[in-house]
């Protein structure tokens, strides 16, 4: 299967010596850190398999600075969510001067406000669901009034799926508003949208392939992501030619109007017209057995080992400080 919208400019690195000392970097103190762990170890393992002089470090245990007196020159970033995802730990790394995969500090920090990248997207026409932003008791009776019921509750900054709710009782809704303000002191309501939900991946602004998801839980919540074995993942995801390329078109557009680049995914549901709706992008995509870029990658013939070298070549794209 080919992929789309291919973009020139970029060095492909043959020799691994090129790179330099890379670290991965996973783990890290948010409550991804347990999938952190699990991604950041298959690229560790990945680069070292493709001669990269590569090491493992994880930013809980020691400070970023330490990065310098180990003669990293740079980073593949496989910290998932909040202080590894939000653009932290990449402004951290240009102040080092230490060059990083995927997206910059802007791009970064948009990609995981769920909030301002519906905003984003909206402005340059991708669209999303209806929201409505819960920011005291009488936001829950307009979230009722205007959304209506069944809805989901999320923080605005969370991967994962970490703290969302389904709501299907009003009395609930108070709850689980609750629930996700203890992750997030912003909280926004959707609408509960039923139809099929899709994934588009990026890699160095190319489309992979869509994946079809289908899981038997209510939604594709963080066990269904990582702790079962009963969620599908349709790849050709069955969309006709035109439909896939539509769904690429809009993946491409919304990763670019938050700024992000390098690599990345976009996520959708289709509503009951199929018309594709955006729900989020994630600049640092899971890279765990369960995980959809590399799935999509596959599909496009790129295997992991080959997905892994391509990401570490995106760090190319910025200098390091003062070159």
């Amino acid at each position: 299967m080919r992929l789309r919208h291919d973009t020139n400019g970029l060095h492909r690195v043959q020799d691994a010596a090129e790179f330099g000392r890379v670290a991965v970097l996973y783990g890290g103190a948010s409550s991804e850190r347990e999938v952190s762990l699990v991604s950041g170890q298959a690229v560790l393992a990945a680069l070292r398999r493709r001669g990269v002089d590569v090491l493992g470090f994880d930013p809980a245990d020691r400070p970023l600075a330490d990065l310098t007196a180990l003669g990293v020159e740079r980073v593949w970033i496989a910290l998932h969510g909040p202080g590894g995802e939000d653009g932290t730990v990449q402004g951290a790394l240009e102040f080092l001067g230490v060059a990083y995969t995927g997206s910059g500090v802007m791009g970064s920090a948009i990609g995981m406000d769920k909030l301002r990248t519906k905003r984003l997207a909206q402005a340059v026409g991708v669209p999303t669901s209806d929201f409505v932003v819960l920011r005291a008791e009488a936001d829950l009776d307009l979230a009722l009034e205007r959304l209506g019921l069944p809805l989901i509750v999320k923080p605005a900054s969370q991967g994962s799926s970490v703290g969302m709710t389904r709501v299907e009782h009003a009395p609930d809704l108070s709850a689980a508003w609750q629930q996700a303000r203890q992750f997030d002191p912003v909280v926004f309501a959707e609408p509960w949208i039923s139809g099929g939900e899709y994934t588009v991946g990026m890699l160095q602004g190319q489309a992979l392939p869509s994946i079809r998801i289908e899981t038997p839980r209510s939604f594709y919540d963080y066990e269904a992501k990582y702790l079962r074995d009963d969620t599908r993942y349709l790849c050709p995801s069955g969309l006709s030619p035109a439909a896939e390329d539509h769904l690429a078109r809009l993946a491409l557009a919304s990763l670019d109007a938050c700024g992000a680049e390098g690599w990345g995914r976009a996520d959708f549901m289709m509503d009951r017209t199929g018309r594709p709706l955006l729900l989020e992008i994630n600049t640092v995509p899971g890279m765990t057995d369960h995980s959809l870029v590399p799935m999509a990658a596959r599909a496009a013939g790129i295997d992991f080992d080959q997905l892994v070298w391509r990401i570490l070549e995106t760090s190319l794209v910025r200098r390091r400080s003062g070159s």
